[in-house]
């Protein structure tokens, strides 16, 4: 069974088709990457998915469960959860608090409980906190866990991003763009975690990026997007020979000449 399917998804705004029927299916354990050109309409998709954006047409399955019309907060509590293209932390905020605000769905504790600093409160409260730890030494930003977060050099936010969304236990994690701004050394060791997420704590990765090295290198299933519609999906090598993604990255002039 596929852990998440969308058919047929369609978002418009007034009268740009941002998402045009795009069908797309994740198997469990896989790493995925969605690309195409800018304003192809990826991050609405992924807003779509997510619960952001309601489709116009279309349906979206995670888990075996219909979660077309969901809420954001519905669906990260099934166990989906996403990064973003521009980094969403809260900066006047510890590292270990935005990673325990990522916990919040699922956190027991009454509200009576958190007044009176009740036993089971504080139970949970630590075992929140040493989850948070791990969270940060996973990505390896641990000992950094009591600075502002806005102190933090840029790789390490996105790295606090990660662990934000690891705090929900995730099935599936949406990276948006995960190397954007990044150096090349950056770049190498995002890679890695991006990896060890699926490997080492079994999540199912989907991810938009622009770094064509990056995508090739990790992916094993691509889909390609261009003015909202889908115009290619495969592997690595089928889409990297596929004369329409050469087309929509580099125009009809070097598809024509791969094709010759």
């Amino acid at each position: 069974m596929a852990l998440l399917e969308a058919s047929n998804i369609t978002k418009v705004f007034g009268r740009l088709v941002a998402v045009n029927d795009v069908t797309f299916t994740v198997e469990p354990g896989s790493i995925v990457s969605v690309i195409g050109p800018n304003g192809a309409g990826k991050t609405t998709f992924f807003n779509v998915l997510t619960g952001i954006y309601k489709p116009d047409k279309g349906r979206v399955i995670f888990a075996g469960q219909d979660i077309t019309g969901w809420r954001s907060d519905q669906i990260a509590a099934l166990g989906m959860r996403r990064t973003f293209q521009n980094i969403r932390l809260f900066n006047n905020m510890t590292v270990l608090e935005n990673v325990l605000i990522g916990m919040h769905v699922h956190l027991q504790a009454s509200i009576w409980s958190i007044i009176f600093r009740a036993r089971n409160m504080l139970r949970e409260e630590a075992k929140a906190r040493n989850k948070a730890i791990e969270l940060l030494e996973f990505v390896g930003i641990a000992e950094k866990r009591d600075e502002l977060a806005k102190n933090l050099p840029y790789g390490d936010q996105r790295r606090l991003e990660i662990a934000r969304a690891l705090a929900g236990d995730p099935k599936i994690i949406l990276l948006d763009e995960p190397t954007a701004g990044m150096n090349p050394h950056e770049t190498t060791e995002a890679t890695q975690l991006i990896r060890r997420l699926r490997d080492e704590r079994g999540i199912t990765v989907i991810l938009i990026e622009h770094d064509m090295r990056l995508v090739m290198s990790i992916s094993e299933r691509i889909s390609v997007l261009d003015y909202g519609s889908k115009i290619a999906e495969g592997d690595v090598q089928t889409i990297r020979t596929n004369p329409r993604v050469i087309e929509a990255y580099l125009g009809k002039g070097a598809a024509a000449g791969h094709a010759a």
